[in-house]
C-alpha cells in the first residue's frame, strides 16, 4: 500500500495519516501557535522521569518519511515527541492522547516490543504471551479513561450524585459511594485495517463525539466489528473481521450507538444526534 494513498479501509484520511489534517491550528508536524498542555495529559501524566528505551531500538530505526510509521518515534523516544500527548510511558508500553480523537477522550495504547510492533495485530496477538501483557495494560487505560470521565462529567451524572454530594460534605464520609461504573462507558480495541503502520490499540469513551468526527468511515471504525475488542484475540482463521473490506463494515448504514436510531448515510444528521446524545447519556 503506497503510503499517500487514501485506501478504502482507512478508517482516517490521508491528511490524518500524514498529521496535515488540522485542528485549532495544530498538526502532527506541531503547532502553529502556542498551544495550552492537554488537561488530560497535565492530570494523568507521571513526574518526570528518565527516558525508558524501548526493547531493541535500533529494529525500528531505518523506516523513511512514510507518514505511516508516525507512531514510531512515540515509541523509540517518548520524552522528546510531541510531551503534550503522552501520558505515561514504561520500557514495554508508551500511552499517548490520539492526535485526532474521535470521542470526547480517546487514547492509544503503544507497545514497545520491536519484535510485535511493525507486526500486523492479527499476528502479533496471536502469542498468547504477548497478549497476556497487553490485557492488563488495556485494563489499567480503561480505568484511566474512565477516572477522566468521571472527571469531566461525575456533577452531571445521575448516578454519580450522592458520591458527589460525599466528596463535598464536610467532614467527608470515611468511604464513599461507588457512584457510576465510568468504565462500562468506555470501548477499546483495534481496527481490522490499521491506518498507522505500528501496533496501537485504541481506548476510549463511547460518546463519539469530537471535533475529529467528520466523516462516515470514522464513525463506522468505531461503531462496527471493524473494532475488534483485544479480548478477542487470537481471532480464529475464518473470523470474518479478518476481512473488513469484504464485510463492508466501513460503508454499513450509520447507527447510534445510544438509540439504535438508524441515519442510513445521513452523517450530518448522525453528528446532530450525537451531541444531543451526549447530553443525555452524561447524566444518567
Amino acid at each position: 500500500m503506497a503510503p499517500d494513498s487514501d485506501s478504502d479501509q482507512d478508517a482516517i484520511t490521508k491528511e490524518e495519516i500524514s498529521g496535515t489534517a488540522t485542528l485549532g491550528g495544530v498538526s502532527r508536524n506541531g503547532p502553529s501557535k502556542p498551544q495550552e498542555r492537554n488537561a488530560f495529559a497535565a492530570l494523568m501524566t507521571p513526574q518526570p522521569s528518565q527516558p525508558h528505551p524501548a526493547t531493541s531500538t535500533p529494529a525500528l530505526q531505518p523506516l523513511g518519511l512514510n507518514p505511516r510509521h508516525s507512531l514510531g518515534p512515540y515509541i523509540t523516544s517518548p520524552t522528546s515527541t510531541h510531551p503534550s500527548r503522552i501520558i505515561s510511558h514504561t520500557d514495554k508500553f508508551v500511552t499517548i492522547i490520539d492526535l485526532y480523537p474521535k470521542s470526547t477522550i480517546h487514547t492509544l495504547l503503544l507497545p514497545r516490543d520491536a519484535s510485535k510492533t511493525l507486526l500486523d495485530p492479527f499476528t502479533a496477538l496471536s502469542d498468547p504471551l504477548f497478549l497476556s501483557t497487553i490485557l492488563p495494560e488495556v485494563k489499567k487505560l480503561k480505568t484511566l479513561v474512565a477516572s477522566e470521565l468521571r472527571r469531566k462529567y461525575g456533577r452531571f451524572s445521575a448516578q454519580d450524585a450522592a458520591r458527589t454530594a460525599a466528596m463535598d460534605a464536610d467532614p467527608p464520609p470515611s468511604e464513599l459511594p461507588p457512584g457510576r461504573d465510568w468504565e462500562k462507558e468506555v470501548i477499546s480495541g483495534i481496527h481490522a485495517h490499521p491506518s498507522m503502520t505500528h501496533l496501537h490499540i485504541h481506548v476510549l469513551s463511547r460518546d463519539r463525539v469530537s471535533e475529529c468526527m467528520k466523516r462516515k468511515k470514522h464513525y463506522n471504525s468505531f461503531n462496527t466489528p471493524f473494532l475488534i475488542d483485544v479480548a478477542d484475540f487470537p481471532l480464529a482463521e475464518d473470523d470474518v473481521r479478518r476481512h473488513p473490506g469484504k464485510e463492508g463494515y466501513l460503508d454499513r448504514p450509520l447507527v447510534c450507538w445510544r438509540c439504535g436510531k438508524n441515519f442510513r448515510n445521513g452523517f450530518a444528521k448522525l453528528k446532530r444526534h450525537l451531541e444531543e446524545e451526549l447530553e443525555v447519556w452524561k447524566r444518567e
